[in-house]
């Protein structure tokens, strides 16, 4: 039985690294402007040194996952925490902007070797009906990193300098790895064999296809250059994944991902759903955050602090609703907590306006935080319930990638309606072409800007709610009998030195 006397301090000790990597997400948008400022470039440079950790950290999950089966994941996720903690150094330290994006690229590669491992370990040492309180964490720490990234960005931004957005991993990752190398059991391996060719096709798909949505906006959703265009490398990216898919499905071997794996009902609905969330929690932020700071003249620090509401509710109440979901059926809550979301954006667009008092925007992010606590726990744990040991890591890289395509794709969908809105609702400048403006509007404006961006949150809004509607869809947990036995290493697997033995 692969379960362990103490999970908890395992869980803990993954959690330190989960909470850093994805805090790196969000973070640096805080820092950009003195990113440009610091190394002397300018806003296109900038920005890739987001997309390049993102792209670093979508496409190799699906490999990474597998990789955990197959070496075990304390073995992996270790070395993604060194990869990623020594990328967090050089970011810091680097002198100029192609430096820092190249370290940026390290850093989404270590960040996406540990992702898979931390939810591979939960679903193999916490029984699934006791799973529920540990899925509550594991999904706080996704929600609140969320949200304490851009916060935390400001302060370090305003009091130290943006270099420290880095160097702050530097002792949070060594921590991490003491404890992690303590807590963590080495678990059973399984002697799985590599599709190669599952390998590169799954790269190749995935990198056409993230990097033409998430660039979309930036080279105007056409020509990148020669015959090569966003859409062309969008579409090359969706008839690689097709072969792909159709390479698992004949494959006489083992396979990268297996396809049995979406049999199971509530597997494949809850990828659906964790889609949808990652596109909305990537997408509302943006309007949100330009309208504080642009119309009601805030400055990053203090427009972060507007999420605190969500931060603080969500943190206290997801294990609480993680342990709730052991007991119950889970797509209640999921479901519920998918339209909180959805109502507390509707809200947010209602309250646009640049005459509404600033403190009635801490009601909708109350209701946020009730949302989000709703919804992270209950999705994991559904997607996790009903995958065996030796395909932990396969399902956790799925799930994971499924999780960051949403994100990417809410963050190109939400640029492309903002400057839609933006040229509907405000004058064109000088020979009819669309204004460009940085720090706070000029009064005449902020009511047009105003009504821009409480149109735009309100298509994550109904994104959203699509994720509620599938999770009505859920089947009934099923009764756990046997877990021990089903976990035990199989007859090809190889149990680590020290393991514990199936009693």
């Amino acid at each position: 039985m692969e379960n362990v006397a103490r999970p908890w301090p395992a869980l803990w000790s993954l959690v330190i690294g989960f909470f850093m990597i994805l805090i790196d997400t969000t973070i640096v948008s805080v820092a950009n402007p003195s990113i440009m400022e610091g190394l002397g470039t300018d806003i296109n440079a900038v920005i890739w040194v987001t997309s390049a950790y993102l792209l670093a950290y979508a496409v190799p999950l699906l490999i990474t996952g597998r990789l955990g089966d197959r070496f075990g994941p304390k073995k992996l996720y270790l070395l993604g925490l060194v990869v990623f903690t020594l990328a967090s150094l050089w970011c810091g330290l680097a002198g100029d902007i192609q430096s820092l994006i190249t370290a940026r690229v390290l850093q989404g590669l270590g960040a996406a070797i540990m992702t898979p491992q931390t939810m591979a370990v939960i679903t193999r040492i916490f029984p699934p009906d006791r799973r529920g309180a540990a899925m509550g964490l594991w999904g706080a720490t996704a929600g609140m990193a969320t949200l304490v990234g851009p916060i935390l960005g400001g302060i370090l931004v305003d009091s130290l300098g943006w270099e420290w957005i880095f160097f702050i991993n530097v002792p949070v990752g060594i921590v991490g790895f003491i404890l992690a190398w303590r807590f963590v059991p080495s678990l059973s391996t399984h002697p799985h064999r590599f599709d190669i060719p599952g390998v590169l096709l799954s790269a190749v798909g995935l990198f056409l296809l993230v990097f033409g949505i998430q660039e979309g906006e930036t080279y105007n959703w056409g020509t990148i250059a020669g015959p090569l265009s966003v859409w062309s490398l969008i579409i090359a990216g969706i008839v690689v994944l097709a072969g792909f898919i159709a390479w698992q499905r004949f494959n006489k071997g083992e396979p990268l991902l297996p396809l049995d794996l979406f049999r199971d009902r509530n597997f494949s609905l809850a990828n659906i759903g964790i889609t949808t969330v990652g596109f909305t929690v990537t997408a509302f932020g943006l309007p949100l955050i330009f309208y504080y700071q642009m119309v009601r003249g805030m400055t990053p620090t203090q427009s972060a602090l507007m999420m605190v509401p969500m931060a603080l509710i969500s943190g206290g109440l997801a294990p609480v609703v993680g342990r709730i979901i052991d007991r119950v059926n889970p797509k209640y809550i999921t479901s519920g907590g998918l339209v909180l979301m959805a109502v507390a954006l509707v809200w947010n667009s209602v309250l646009m306006h640049p005459d509404t008092p600033i403190l009635l925007f801490l009601l909708p992010s109350a209701v946020l935080g009730f949302a989000n606590a709703g919804i992270w726990a209950p999705l994991s744990s559904t997607a996790t319930r009903n995958l065996p040991s030796r395909q932990a890591g396969a399902g956790s890289g799925v799930y994971n990638t499924t999780r960051q395509i949403g994100a990417v794709l809410g963050s190109a969908a939400i640029a492309v309606l903002i400057q839609s809105r933006l040229a509907a609702e405000l004058p064109a400048g000088p020979g009819g072409e669309s204004m460009e403006f940085s720090g706070r509007l000029p009064e005449a404006l902020h009511e047009g800007f105003s009504t821009a961006m409480g149109q735009s949150i309100l298509l994550p809004a109904a994104v959203i709610l699509v994720g509620a509607a599938v999770a009505l869809f859920f089947a009934k947990p099923k009764a756990v009998n046997g877990w021990g036995a089903q976990h035990a290493p199989s007859a090809g697997a190889k149990a680590p030195e020290g393991a514990p033995r199936a009693g």
